[in-house]
C-alpha cells in the first residue's frame, strides 16, 4: 500500500513537474524616452545568451508598449535600442511571466554612431568564385543601390552598362535575376534605396543553378529582418547635365509574424543631350579615299517613367513559405531626336555635297514580370522550392524622317514598329546541408520565349503616302529551352572546393513572313564550372576557377528587319546569329590581408557584337550584329585595400590586359589586338563625431583598348560626393559631381579591309546631382526586397 502511494506521488510529481517545465511564458514592458514620451518601433530582441542566437523579436507599438509571448523557462539575454538612443541591454531570469515595468533609453551620440549605418567600414572577403563587399551598417548604404555598385570592387558602371573587367555583368537581387534593360536597370538602381543591403557578391565564377548565360554575375544580397513593424523612405534627387533631369520614389515595407510587404515606386522625368561628331572614309577598289562624310550629330531624347517593384511573402507556417514578386516598368512618354549634318568633300577636302537629316520617334512601352515561389522546408536541412515566372513585354515606336538633299531629290518616311514578347519559365530547386561543411543542389527548369514583331515602312512621295514593300515585314520568334543543373560544395581543414554541370537543350524558329525566310536552331550544350582555394597560412591563400557560359542573341538582334535612321545610316538585324560561348580560366592569391593578384584569360568563340559596317557602293552604314571568329581576353590585376585610419578606406587596382578579336568578312579575315590599362582609386572618408558626414573621390584610368574592331582612346572617369545625415540621422542630403576634369567623353577610330571611320562621343555625363532622403517609421528593420527571376528577359532590346 505505501509502495502504491509512493508510486503514486512519484508520478504526479513527474507530471507536475513536466507541466511547469513545458509551461511558456512571456514578457512585457513599455520603452520610453529621458522625457518620458513613450517610443514607437523601437527593437526588442531575446536572444539566447550576449551576441548567441536570436530567439523571438518584435518592436514597440504607438505607446511604447511590447510583449513577447510563447517563451520557455530559461536564462535569456534582451536588447531593445532604437536609432539616436543608447541600448538598454539585461539579463532575464524566466520562471514566471515577467514585466519590466518603464524601460527608459537615453540619447547618445556616441552610441548613434554605434548603432547606426555610418558606424562600421565596408569589408572585402574573397572566395574562390566571387569576391564579397560587406557594406552593411556603412556609409555607402546612405546613397543609392547604383552608388553600392559604383563602390564595388571590380564593377565598372559607365554610359548605360555594368561591367566586371570587360565583360557585361548579370544583376541579381537576392539571387533572382533583374529583368530589365541595361538602360532600365540603372535607372532602377539609381532609384533603389540602398540601406538595406547586406552586401554586393562580384561572383565570377557563377554555380550551376545560375543561367548558363550568367558568365559573370552581381548578386546584392539584402539583409534579413528579425523584427516585426513598419518603416518607409522618401527621396527626390535634381541633376544638372545639359538638361535638368528629376527623379523621386518612395519605398515602405511591414512584417507581422505572417507576412513580409515590401513596395517601391520611383518616377524618372528627364531629358538627355548626345553629341556625336562622325568622320567616314569612303573607298574606291584599291582601298583608297574616294569621298570622306563628316557628321555633326545631335541626339535628344524626353522621356518619363514608373518604376514598380512588389514583393510579398507569406509565411504558411515553419516549414512553408509562398511569396510573390513583380516588377514593372511603364514609359508613357518617350520622344527621340536626331539632327544631322553632313557634309561630302572628295579625297582632297574639295566640297561635293551636304544633306540634313531630322529623325523623330515617339515611343510607348511597359514591362512587367512576376514570380510566385513556393519553398519548403525538411527536417534533415533541406529544402524544396518551385518557382514560375510569368514576362509580359509591349513596345511600340512611331517614328518619322526628312532629308533634305542639296544636290539630290529629298526624301520622308514614316515607321511603325511593334514588338509584343511573352515569357514564361518553370523551375524546381533542391538544396541539401551534408554535414557541417558540404552542401548539394540539383534542379531542373524550363522556358518559353514567344515574340512578335512587325514593322511597316511609309514612303511620303508627293504628299502621298505609300507603303514601301520592301522594308515590310513581320516576324514570329518561338525558343524552348530545357536545363537540369547540380552543383556540390565543400570545405575541409584549409581546403575550399565547388563544382557542378549545367545542360541545356535548345530549340529555335524565327521566321520572317514578308521574306518568307525561315531560321531554325537546336543545339546541346555542357557548361562545367569549377573553383578551388587552399589557405597557406593566415596570411596566405592561392585560388583557381574555371567556369563555361553562354550568351544568346537578343530577340531583335534576331529580327531581319532593317531599322532605318535616315537613308545613309540602319540598323539591320541578322536571322542567321549562333550563340557565343566563353571558357573562363582564374588564378591567383590573397596575401598579407591587404594585396590581390589574379591572372585570367577568357576565349570566346562566336562572340556577338554589333559592327558598324560601311558599304563604299551605296555609302550606307549598316549597323549589324555579328558573330566573331574568335575573341580573346587575358591579363593580370593586383589590388590593394587598406584602411590608414578607422575613418579613410584607401582601395586601388591595376589591370593590365590584352583583347585580340578576329573574323572573316568575305572579302578578307581580319585579326585585331590591343595591350591596356585599366586603373581605379577609391577614397571613402568619414568625419565628424557622430560619423554623419561622408566623402568619397573615385578616380578610374580607361587606357586605350580595343572594342568590337574599334579603338578606343584614353579616359580619365572622375566622381565626386558628399552625403550628410540630419535630424538624428533620420534624413540624408547629398551631393555629387560627375566627370571633373571633362575627360569622359570618348573618341573611336576604326581601320581594317575597306573599313575606316572615326567618331567623337559627348555623352552628357558631366553634371552635379543634389538629393535629399528621409526615413520614417522603425529605421533598424531590414527588407524583403529581390527582383523578379527570368534570364530571357535580358535579351529584350530597343531600338536605339
Amino acid at each position: 500500500m505505501i509502495a502504491r502511494l509512493r508510486f503514486l506521488i512519484s508520478t504526479f510529481l513527474i507530471v507536475l513537474s513536466t507541466a511547469v517545465i513545458a509551461q511558456n511564458f512571456s514578457v512585457t514592458g513599455k520603452v520610453v524616452d529621458a522625457s518620458h514620451t513613450p517610443i514607437e518601433f523601437a527593437n526588442v530582441i531575446i536572444l539566447k545568451e550576449r551576441g548567441g542566437d536570436f530567439i523571438k523579436g518584435t518592436s514597440t507599438d504607438n505607446n511604447g508598449v511590447f510583449t513577447l509571448n510563447n517563451l520557455e523557462s530559461e536564462t535569456y539575454f534582451i536588447n531593445i535600442s532604437y536609432i539616436g538612443f543608447k541600448e538598454f541591454e539585461q539579463i532575464i531570469i524566466l520562471n514566471g511571466n515577467l514585466d519590466l515595468k518603464t524601460i527608459i533609453l537615453n540619447e547618445g551620440a556616441e552610441t548613434l554612431g554605434q548603432i547606426d549605418i555610418v558606424a562600421t567600414k565596408p569589408t572585402i572577403t574573397r572566395k574562390p568564385d566571387r569576391l564579397i563587399f560587406n557594406v552593411e551598417n556603412t556609409a555607402l548604404t546612405e546613397g543609392s543601390t547604383l552608388g553600392v555598385l559604383q563602390n564595388t570592387p571590380g564593377i565598372i558602371v559607365s554610359e548605360g552598362s555594368i561591367n566586371i573587367k570587360s565583360a557585361p555583368a548579370t544583376v541579381f537581387i537576392n539571387n533572382r535575376r533583374v529583368q530589365l534593360t541595361s538602360d532600365e536597370l540603372i535607372q532602377l538602381l539609381e532609384s533603389a534605396p540602398a540601406n538595406s543591403i547586406k552586401s554586393v557578391e562580384v561572383i565570377t565564377n557563377p554555380p550551376a543553378s545560375y543561367d548558363a548565360d550568367s558568365g559573370s554575375v552581381i548578386n546584392i544580397i539584402m539583409s534579413k529582418n528579425l523584427v516585426t513593424g513598419y518603416r518607409g523612405s522618401v527621396f527626390t534627387n535634381y541633376t544638372q547635365g545639359v538638361f535638368p533631369r528629376y527623379n523621386t520614389g518612395m519605398s515602405h515595407y511591414f512584417k507581422n509574424n505572417k507576412i513580409n510587404f515590401n513596395l517601391n515606386y520611383s518616377y524618372i522625368k528627364q531629358k538627355v543631350n548626345r553629341d556625336q561628331n562622325d568622320k567616314v572614309n569612303f573607298l574606291d577598289n584599291n582601298n583608297q579615299v574616294d569621298e570622306i562624310w563628316t557628321s555633326d550629330v545631335n541626339r535628344n531624347s524626353w522621356s518619363e517613367s514608373h518604376n514598380l517593384n512588389l514583393n510579398f511573402d507569406y509565411y504558411i507556417n515553419d516549414k512553408n513559405t509562398l511569396s510573390f514578386t513583380s516588377t514593372g516598368l511603364y514609359t508613357p512618354y518617350f520622344k527621340y531626336k536626331i539632327k544631322n549634318f553632313t557634309n561630302i568633300s572628295d579625297a582632297n577636302g574639295n566640297f561635293l555635297s551636304s544633306f540634313s537629316a531630322n529623325n523623330l520617334s515617339r515611343d510607348n512601352k511597359y514591362n512587367i514580370g512576376s514570380d510566385l515561389t513556393f519553398r519548403h522546408e525538411f527536417d534533415n536541412d533541406a529544402s524544396l522550392t518551385f518557382n514560375g515566372h510569368l514576362t509580359v513585354y509591349d513596345y511600340k515606336r512611331d517614328q518619322s524622317v526628312f532629308q533634305d538633299e542639296l544636290t539630290d531629290e529629298d526624301s520622308e518616311f514614316n515607321t511603325l514598329a511593334n514588338q509584343n514578347t511573352k515569357i514564361i519559365t518553370g523551375k524546381i530547386d533542391y538544396n541539401v546541408v551534408l554535414g557541417e561543411s558540404s552542401s548539394f543542389i540539383a534542379g531542373i527548369k524550363y522556358s518559353n520565349v514567344n515574340t512578335d514583331s512587325d514593322i511597316t515602312r511609309i514612303d511620303i512621295v508627293n504628299n502621298t503616302e505609300i507603303i514601301n514593300a520592301a522594308n515590310t515585314d513581320v516576324f514570329v520568334y518561338d525558343e524552348n529551352v530545357f536545363a537540369a543543373y547540380s552543383n556540390f560544395s565543400k570545405s575541409w581543414d584549409k581546403w575550399d572546393l565547388n563544382f557542378g554541370l549545367r545542360i541545356e537543350q535548345t530549340n529555335i524558329k524565327g521566321e520572317s513572313l514578308s521574306l518568307d525566310e525561315s531560321n531554325t536552331q537546336d543545339y546541346f550544350n555542357w557548361f562545367p564550372n569549377a573553383s578551388l582555394s587552399h589557405k597557406i597560412s593566415e596570411d596566405f591563400n592561392v585560388y583557381g576557377s574555371y567556369k563555361r557560359s553562354i550568351a544568346r542573341p537578343s530577340y531583335t538582334d534576331l529580327n531581319p528587319f532593317t531599322f532605318f535612321l535616315n537613308e545613309n545610316t540602319v540598323i539591320l538585324g541578322n536571322p542567321n546569329l549562333v550563340p557565343a560561348y566563353r571558357d573562363h580560366f582564374t588564378i591567383g592569391t590573397n596575401f598579407l590581408e591587404h594585396f590581390t593578384i589574379e591572372a585570367y584569360y577568357m576565349n570566346y568563340d562566336g562572340n556577338i557584337v554589333e559592327l558598324p559596317r560601311q558599304n563604299n557602293t551605296t555609302n550606307i552604314i549598316a549597323y549589324t550584329p555579328t558573330n566573331l571568329d574568335k575573341k580573346v581576353d587575358y591579363g593580370f590585376d593586383f589590388a590593394f585595400d587598406y584602411y590608414p585610419t578607422s575613418r579613410w578606406n584607401l582601395y586601388f587596382v591595376t589591370s593590365m590586359y590584352n583583347i585580340s578579336e578576329e573574323a572573316d568578312f568575305g572579302e578578307g579575315f581580319v585579326a585585331l589586338d590591343q595591350w591596356s590599362n585599366f586603373s581605379s582609386l577609391t577614397n571613402n572618408l568619414t568625419m565628424l563625431k557622430d560619423n554623419s558626414l561622408n566623402l568619397n573621390l573615385t578616380l578610374t584610368w580607361l587606357g586605350k583598348n580595343l572594342q568590337q574592331f574599334e579603338t578606343m582612346k584614353n579616359r580619365l572617369v572622375s566622381e565626386f560626393s558628399v552625403s550628410k545625415s540630419i535630424f538624428k540621422n533620420r534624413g540624408t542630403l547629398s551631393l555629387s559631381v560627375e566627370d571633373l576634369f571633362n575627360l569622359q567623353d570618348y573618341e573611336t577610330s576604326l581601320r581594317y579591309l575597306n573599313q575606316s571611320s572615326s567618331s567623337y562621343w559627348d555623352m552628357d555625363n558631366r553634371f552635379i546631382k543634389i538629393g535629399f532622403r528621409y526615413k520614417f517609421g522603425n529605421t533598424k528593420l531590414s527588407t524583403n526586397e529581390r527582383s523578379t527571376d527570368a534570364e530571357e528577359r535580358e535579351r529584350i532590346k530597343d531600338l536605339n
